[in-house]
């Protein structure tokens, strides 16, 4: 897999490893006071620089609007997986959870920040904007007399039927409040005898939030208004004979941690069924208000959802900016990215060929979005469901999405007689009830159906596809770094390997049978897999580089994921710093270590692009001994250097062997490596600086990672 080494060296290797593990270098303790970011902090400042992509003016204008939305998404998910983690009981007077109570105002600090600088983009840049271009996103007192109407209409019509007024008084306990729900308050008065109630009406999320009008408005131009201010204005239809003496707007986000432990003779996937229908009851860790809110309603509210004053959040605009998905949908191309149609992957162009004789003839590698998923992953499944020599077919399933064509040809094969075994997660966070319904969809045709390995995730993407061929059986086998999902396919950036190899596909055959059967000692000569052997292959690769870089051997460290989090790695990556590796890590999401720390992390480059596709591969290289990075290590895989990733979760990485995949994966960092456009380097201090490119700058340095993909997937077709 790399350059060979001769017995006497491996023996002086293996001196100097040793010798360096006895020699001063970092301790844990040195890099926790020097060079570690907090992970939440790490994360806020990840979606700070999903904030930018809207705040850039290079960023075309309904993008803009996506990039608000995606930010506001980012950070209910953020409320829901962490802030429950993070609180500490109440009572608790020790040193971890006074420093926890630090942390919390830390991060309230910068979400506050973020949302100022949220509403100011919002309301002095985008409404302004859209409205140059027709747009026009207004509140009620905005509209004219032609469009209320109208509006109104609409509401008797189509709002009001959906609509559930909920009374809080003595007779009617205070409503349930499901998570990301948006509601009003309003405090009715009886003017007969001058008594008050309060009264809740959510705002259904099945009607489209932003209502259009088109009384009054030209051709061109689109006219909106909130559904939630429509509710408002009309509000006094709901309660005739009564007033409306304040109406307020809130949002509630709730805890979704919930891990319910296994009990004796109770199935997993009815132990999840009860986590999904608890996770709706769980804690509120956030409530919404809008600008200027009532602080007695909101005092009782903060009371009824037992939180403090720093769990409430005034939001200076939008109290929900995810509507604004809708706006960034309008079909305006002048306003959005030049529109992308993938291609198809480099060795399947051919479609009158079957997929098996490609793979065949060499394996291929497989890059959405720049190549097709529908052509490379889906044809792969889709053509194994229909070939009458297919014997079986096995895959995990970790997120897939409605519709899936994946499941529906694994239930075709089933209809079919073939085997079919599908190693469902069934604790993939959101998607698991969604998983439970492709669970029994398959069970229903025969096909296989298991939920994993007791006490781990499986978050590895494989398939294997076993066929007769030749008086005998040949096996083929995917493994990528994302999901089977058609839709994120065309958003995410992923890369995979489809190989015949037989010292891969026997490790994924033993990778279905530790999945599907039972095993205490598994065998894995060429994949990686978590939690068995992962990590400490890549201990003995970053120890490989420090013995290299010793021995006067070429060597360096170049690493692409999506978030860094192990400790132990990142004591290695540091000891290879203070050693004189140079390390380059592509990180896009949360990063834990601070790179450039005199003595300690001086060697380590960090950067993380974000922009049009979110950069979703894990890509592994290690020099290996060898000048020339097409004969050192390649590796992707479904696991990042968390610790979760490595010792809690079933993962796989492949090792690529053949050079000309080797050089489309060297490519891939170089181009990121040196962006310009969409590249941001991580700082000592844990903040990121944003890379500008200079006048003179060419390719990636000027266009970005993305447009220079998206170049070099055209030049390789010629188009």
């Amino acid at each position: 897999m790399s350059v060979s080494v001769s017995q006497p060296d491996r023996a002086n290797e293996r001196a100097i490893v040793a010798e360096l593990a006895a020699a001063p270098a970092a301790t844990a303790g040195e890099l926790e006071r020097r060079a570690w970011i907090d992970r939440d902090t790490s994360w806020l400042e990840f979606n700070r620089r999903v904030l930018h992509e809207a705040l850039d003016d290079r960023t075309p204008l309904l993008e803009r609007a996506k990039f608000l939305a995606i930010f506001a998404s980012n950070l209910d998910e953020f409320f829901q997986k962490r802030m429950a983690m993070i609180r500490p009981s109440a009572g608790d007077t020790s040193l971890a959870a006074e420093e926890r109570r630090d942390l919390l105002l830390r991060i309230r600090g910068m979400i506050v920040s973020m949302l100022a600088e949220q509403a100011a983009c919002y309301t002095d840049v985008i409404r302004p904007q859209l409205a140059a271009q027709g747009i026009h996103l207004l509140g009620w007192s905005d509209l004219t007399a032609a469009q209320r109407e109208e509006a109104s209409s609409v509401f008797d019509a189509e709002i009001s039927p959906v609509l559930t007024p909920l009374s809080l008084d003595g007779a009617h306990p205070f409503p349930f409040v499901s998570n990301l729900s948006t509601s009003w308050a309003f405090q009715l008065l009886d003017p007969a005898s001058g008594e008050s109630v309060l009264v809740r009406v959510k705002v259904p999320r099945e009607l489209p939030q932003w209502l259009r009008v088109r009384a009054g408005s030209g051709p061109a131009e689109r006219v909106f208004v909130g559904l939630d201010q429509v509710i408002a204005a009309n509000a006094e239809k709901l309660f005739p004979g009564m007033q409306v003496a304040t109406a307020n707007l809130f949002r509630v986000c709730r805890d979704a941690e919930v891990e319910l432990g296994e009990e004796e003779g109770v199935s997993k996937r009815v132990l999840v069924e009860r986590e999904v229908q608890q996770r709706r009851f769980e804690p509120v860790v956030r409530l919404e208000v809008q600008p200027n809110a009532d602080l007695q309603m909101t005092s009782e509210l903060a009371e009824q959802f037992e939180l403090t004053r720093d769990d409430v959040y005034e939001m200076p605009a939008l109290l929900d900016y995810t509507t604004l998905f809708e706006i960034a949908d309008l079909e305006i191309e002048a306003l959005r990215d030049p529109p992308w149609t993938p291609l198809p992957p480099t060795g399947l162009e051919a479609a009158e060929h079957d997929i098996f004789s490609a793979i065949r003839a060499g394996d291929i590698l497989l890059h959405q979005p720049y190549d097709s998923f529908y052509a490379g992953v889906e044809r792969f499944i889709r053509e194994a469901a229909d070939d009458p020599q297919t014997v079986s077919i096995k895959m995990t399933v970790y997120r897939v999405g409605d519709d899936t064509p994946f499941v529906q040809s694994l239930i075709r094969a089933a209809e079919a007689g073939k085997q079919v075994a599908c190693v469902i997660e069934l604790n993939a966070r959101f998607d698991e009830a969604r998983n439970l319904h492709w669970s029994r969809e398959l069970e229903k045709v025969g096909a296989h159906v298991m939920f994993g390995v007791t006490g781990l995730k499986t978050h590895s993407k494989a398939a294997l596809v076993v066929r007769k061929e030749d008086g005998g059986v040949r096996c083929y086998a995917h493994v990528a770094t994302g999901n089977y999902h058609t839709r994120t396919a065309r958003l995410y950036e992923d890369v995979g390997l489809l190989t015949a190899k037989p010292a891969v596909t026997r490790d994924v055959v033993n990778l279905f049978h530790f999945l599907t059967g039972r095993s205490q000692t598994p065998s894995f000569p060429t994949l990686l897999v978590a939690p068995m052997q992962m990590r400490a292959r890549f201990v003995e690769l970053i120890e490989g580089e420090i013995a290299n870089h010793e021995l006067g051997r070429p060597a360096r460290i170049i690493c692409k994921m999506n978030q860094l989090e192990d400790r132990e790695i990142c004591l290695l990556l540091a000891r290879a710093s203070q050693a004189g590796v140079p390390v380059d890590l592509i990180v896009r999401g949360l990063c834990c270590l601070a790179p450039g720390v005199a003595g300690l992390t001086e060697n380590i480059r960090i950067r993380s692009i974000v922009g049009r596709f979110l950069e979703h591969s894990r890509i592994f290289h290690f020099a290996a001994g060898s000048g020339d990075p097409l004969e050192g290590e390649f590796l992707i895989g479904s696991a990042d250097w968390m610790h979760r990733n490595l010792s809690e979760r079933v993962e796989a990485a492949v090792p690529i062997f053949e050079p000309r995949l080797r050089a489309r994966l060297w490519e891939i960092l170089e181009v990121c490596l040196a962006d310009h456009r969409n590249a941001w380097e991580l700082q000592t201090d844990g903040s990121y600086v944003q890379l500008r490119p200079d006048p003179a700058d060419q390719g990636p340095a000027r266009d970005g990672t993305h447009a220079t993909m998206m170049r070099l997937a055209r030049a390789r077709h010629g188009v």
